[in-house]
This record gives C-alpha cells, structure tokens and sequence, in this order.
C-alpha cells in the first residue's frame, strides 16, 4: 500500500520480498558475499600499494575496479542485510541518506564503465603499440585517465540527481531494495520529463562510448593479433582480453536488464535481483579474474607465504 504525504522527511523501502523461512538463508548468503567482495578487494588494492613491481600503470588503473566495488557494494548490500531483517513496516530511511545512497550506487554503475574504458584503452596501448607504451602511459597519462574517468563520472551523475532533488514528493514509499534516481523521481507527482529526457540522453551517451570504445581497442587487438606470429604475444592478449570482455558482458546485462524492468512494475522482483547480482557478480569475480591470473600478483603472493612459512618453522 503506497502512502501519499508532501515532501516527507522518512521514506519506506519495500526491500527485498523473502519468504519467511528464507530470511537466515538469503540473509547469511549476501552477508557472506559481502565480506568476501570486501576482503578480496581490499587486499588487491593493498596488495597494488605495498608491492612496487605492481607499481605499473595496468595495475594503478586496475585499482580502480576494486576501489569501485567496494564503494558500490558498501553502499547497497548493508542496507539490504539490514532490511531483510525488518518487518516491511519498519524499513525506514531519511530522504538525504536516501539521495546520498542513490547518488554513489549511480556512481558505482557509472564507473564501472569508465574505468573498464580506460583499462581497455591501457591494452590496446600495451598490445597494439608496444614499444611505445612506457612512453605513453606515463604516471602522468595514468593520472589523467583516473581523473577523467572519475570526473566525468560525478558530473553526470551530479546533473542526475540534481534534476531529482528539485521536485516536490507526494509518495513516501521507495519500491526497490535500495535508493536510485529512478526510484527517487517516482516519488514526485510533478512531471518528470526532463529527468527522463535527461536519463535517457545520460544513458544513451555513456552506453555508446563504453561500447564504442570496447569495440574498437578489442577489434583493433584482434587485427594485430591475427597478424602477428608472435605466439605468446596472442595468448596473453587474447587472455587478458577474454577475461576483460567476460566482466564487461556481465556488468553491461545485468546493468541494462535493470534499467528495462524499472520500466515494468510487474516485474520488480526480477529487477532486484538483477540489481544484486550486478553489485556482487563483479565485485566477487574482479578480484580472481584480474588479481589471481596476474602473475606479479602470484610471484608476490607466493614470496609472502613462503616467508611466513620460514618464520613459523
């Protein structure tokens, strides 16, 4: 049942719809995937920082995927453990800790794609120009590319939710597991057609440069790989690219199958389901896909164990 009040300071989550006797189930499962996405990526990111042979721009730039999952699912999946816990009626949330929690969970889907841009851009330099890539990817070039995908990434998202914080609320209830500008603007009894000329032209942009770019830096590659006899050259390429590609593809279906389904009320369960997956899938499959494949991160990783091996006998 919906409740209708004027500019309502306290908002009503509706939350995931669990059975009762799942609750403890589903409860533990994403507790359990939340600390494994934030243990696993932390110790990336400190891995990155302590080792100085890391100290590279595919892996600095890699930070960055870490960084981002954490934020994204740090944002979501506390609320959602929180809330499955409550009754219906009790899950309750400020309208500002709502609109802090919509704009970083739409800077976490942004950056997911900015940054998959850059490190894209990082391979084809590496395998398309090789002998000019230390040239290229300078600390400085590094430090451009974060900048840029970051800053590009909180100014659209910034315009996003400012074009929601404008209008005036009639409705109290948020009908999604967690808060977003979609969920947000559903709130308003205003118009809210420049929110979504806005939304549309946002995702319309973001999607054919993510996908433009992908396309382009891994049909390049290809060409050089075909044309290149250099056989450790094309493994590694077509390693790194195959596992780059796999997370794309995942992030870009469950991130667009969310968008469509907002569409579609009906469907709200399925919508957040997707929405889960596309904050856990990645985050859990990042660490092992670009950490554990990663042979600096093997020679590192094997050093320290063996050192606390030597130290305890």
């Amino acid at each position: 049942m919906e409740n209708y009040s004027l500019n309502s300071f306290m908002l009503q989550i509706e939350g995931l719809n669990v059975e009762e006797t799942s609750v403890f189930p589903v409860f533990f499962l994403l507790l359990f995937s939340y600390l494994y996405i934030m243990i696993a990526n932390i110790g990336i990111v400190v891995l990155i920082i302590i080792d100085r042979s890391l100290h590279q721009p595919m892996y600095l730039l890699f930070c960055n995927l870490p960084f981002n999952d954490i934020l994204g699912n740090c944002v979501m999946l506390p609320r959602v453990l929180m809330d499955i816990l409550q009754p219906p009626s009790e899950r309750l949330i400020s309208y500002y800790e709502c609109v802090v929690q919509a704009f970083f969970s739409h800077i976490f889907g942004t950056a997911s794609h900015t940054v998959l841009m850059i490190m894209a851009f990082d391979r084809y330099v590496a395998i398309c120009n090789p002998l000019r890539y230390s040239a290229i990817m300078s600390t400085r070039m590094v430090l451009k590319l974060t900048v840029s995908a970051w800053g590009v990434t909180f100014v659209l998202v910034g315009i996003l939710l400012g074009l929601t914080v404008r209008l005036n609320r009639c409705r109290s209830l948020i009908a999604n597991t967690y808060c977003d500008n979609a969920s947000l603007f559903k709130l308003s009894c205003e118009s809210v057609v420049i929110n979504n000329i806005y939304g549309l032209t946002f995702t319309v942009v973001l999607l054919t440069a993510s996908i433009g770019s992908i396309v382009f830096t891994y049909t390049r590659i290809t060409v050089v790989c075909l044309t290149s006899r250099n056989k450790s050259l094309n493994s590694k390429a077509l390693k790194t690219c195959s596992t780059h590609l796999f997370v794309y593809m995942i992030m870009f279906v469950f991130g667009k199958v969310n968008i469509v389904l907002h569409r579609f009320p009906e469907y709200s369960d399925y919508r957040k389901m997707c929405v889960i997956l596309f904050h856990i899938i990645p985050g859990s499959l990042n660490p092992i896909i670009y950490g554990v494949q990663s042979k600096e991160m093997k020679r590192f990783l094997s050093k320290l164990f063996c050192s606390r091996k030597v130290l305890s006998s």
